[in-house]
């Protein structure tokens, strides 16, 4: 039976791990990011893979630093045959990935070498990119950099979000995952080196590319709400009060208005002026101190006193 010790973290990793142990392949440790506070009381929450070890009745190890650490030395004593990471989110040393027989592989959810980095599925949505997938890469020290052992691609429909692609990349990432390893381990895959003229990056969203930039156009923005949706959440400003957008929708109508400019307010509607001449309708927003709200409820509301002509940003 092939040894694995697998590391990940969020709930993208959640089926890829299960799907290893319902075929059988032995899990000799999980590996996650130590428990972290979450929400506003802070409360200390174990990552989702942890919980999916805890229930499968896994060996857990959290090193908050991998390299140099006792729980490296502790993976590299279980002599496993492979390391499989997904989303892991710590660099692993070369003496660790050097350590197994058959090596490390990483479930990476972009077609690289498009979108090496921490935030590929945010940049595929943001970016307004008519596909995103997942590869199989041989890990190497350099990120994201390894030889492409196995690709597949799938639509981004215009009603996905980061969120919806996240869930549809894990199940994409679990079946390509078991029907790549009997090929690894049988020798029979050539690997692909990534074309280093194609390379691009997904760098960790910045706090300042989660702001709107109403000069963008309609279509834009919007590609960068679901990017962003449901985290960390697109924001705009009106009066110094922070706006959180989480559903928005390009309107078919022009406008001559500057950009950030509220175009129309009615019962229903909240539409703001963006680049180009094009318009923007808001749907779902969450104002700072509030609750989501519909455009309807926000406009009936805390959001009663704007006026057409009025601006954000």
């Amino acid at each position: 039976m092939i040894k694995i010790v697998f590391m990940g973290t969020p709930a993208f990793s959640v089926p890829i791990l299960e799907s290893l142990v319902s075929a059988n392949y032995e899990v000799l440790a999980v590996v996650t990011q130590p428990d972290r506070p979450v929400g506003r009381k802070k409360i200390l929450t174990p990552p989702p893979v942890k919980e999916a070890a805890v229930r499968l009745n896994l060996p857990v190890l959290q090193p908050e630093k991998i390299a140099g650490s006792s729980e490296m030395a502790e993976i590299i004593a279980l002599e496993p045959d492979l390391i499989v990471t997904a989303a892991f989110g710590q660099f692993l040393p070369t003496t660790l990935l050097e350590a197994p027989r058959l090596g490390a592989i990483n479930v990476h959810a972009s077609l690289l070498p498009k979108y090496r980095g921490g935030a590929p599925v945010h940049y595929a949505v943001m970016n307004g990119d008519q596909e995103s997938g997942v590869t199989i890469m041989e890990m190497v020290k350099e990120m994201d950099a390894g030889d492409i052992l196995a690709q597949k691609a799938i639509q981004i429909e215009d009603a996905d979000n980061v969120g919806t692609m996240f869930e549809k990349l894990s199940l994409v990432g679990r079946d390509l995952l078991l029907e790549t390893l009997p090929k690894l381990i049988a020798g029979e895959i050539e690997s692909i080196p990534q074309n280093p003229e194609l390379v691009t990056y997904s760098p960790t969203i910045s706090r300042e590319e989660e702001q709107i930039d109403w000069s963008k156009t309609a279509t834009q923005i919007h590609c960068k709400v679901r990017g962003l949706c449901p985290w960390p959440v697109a924001y705009t400003k009106c009066a110094d009060v922070r706006w959180k957008l989480w559903e928005v929708a390009v309107s078919e109508e022009k406008t001559t208005a500057t950009p950030g400019t509220i175009t129309d307010r009615n019962k229903k509607d909240l539409k703001i002026a963006c680049g180009e001449g094009t318009v923007l309708t808001i749907k779902q927003l969450q104002p700072a101190g509030k609750g989501k709200l519909t455009a309807a409820e926000f406009l009936n509301g805390v959001g009663r006193h704007l006026e057409i002509g009025d601006h954000l940003g």
